[in-house]
């Protein structure tokens, strides 16, 4: 009788890919069953592109998959899920940025979101367990948005506080918590 396999958790970065501080480069330093999306190299904003990495990543998985997403690449997985059917045993989505609301000028504007196949986003819940973590003072969604968005997907809202946007411009590096959320994920 064989052991079962160890889950892999899938890291799936925002628009800012792999930033060093980032809690969840520094995460998937920490798990030795991590991997992450890499980062694209062109086409960056193109969200087909992003959504094909993600495939790309988990085909080269055996096993079950953990995801964990932050901010856009929450999106990026709620469209990924959309078009694909692979199983995956349940998924982290932290701080999903709010496609309807102003994002501050560092931001893609919501016609350049448009342009790259950002919206609509895909509604409905996801073919698979999820932890929507929610900050209370995120500048790229209310609460109240996240809420929406945890509820339509089918998840659990897990709020943190004001953690701003759970990154490094927040005061966020490591973030210990992510690890005892996967956890409830893998059983």
């Amino acid at each position: 009788m064989s052991a079962a396999k160890q889950t892999t958790v899938l890291i799936v970065p925002g628009l800012r890919d792999h930033v060093p501080e980032h809690w969840q480069t520094l995460l998937q330093a920490r798990l030795p069953n991590a991997r992450a999306v890499p980062p694209l190299s062109e086409d960056k904003l193109n969200l087909d592109a992003r959504v094909e990495a993600i495939q790309r990543e988990l085909e080269a998985i055996d096993g079950p998959v953990i995801l964990v997403a932050h901010s856009a690449g929450v999106l990026m997985v709620v469209h990924w899920a959309a078009r694909h059917r692979r199983p995956i045993k349940g998924a982290l989505l932290v701080t999903p940025p709010d496609l309807a609301a102003t994002w501050p000028a560092a931001y893609p504007t919501p016609q350049s979101l448009r342009d790259n196949g950002w919206t609509p986003l895909p509604e409905g819940p996801l073919p698979f367990p999820c932890l929507v973590a929610a900050s209370d003072n995120d500048h790229l969604a209310s609460l109240a948005a996240v809420q929406r968005m945890s509820q339509a997907w089918g998840g659990r809202l897990v709020e943190l506080g004001s953690v701003g946007h759970l990154n490094p411009a927040s005061g966020f590096g490591d973030w210990p918590h992510a690890e005892a959320l996967i956890r409830q994920l893998d059983h």
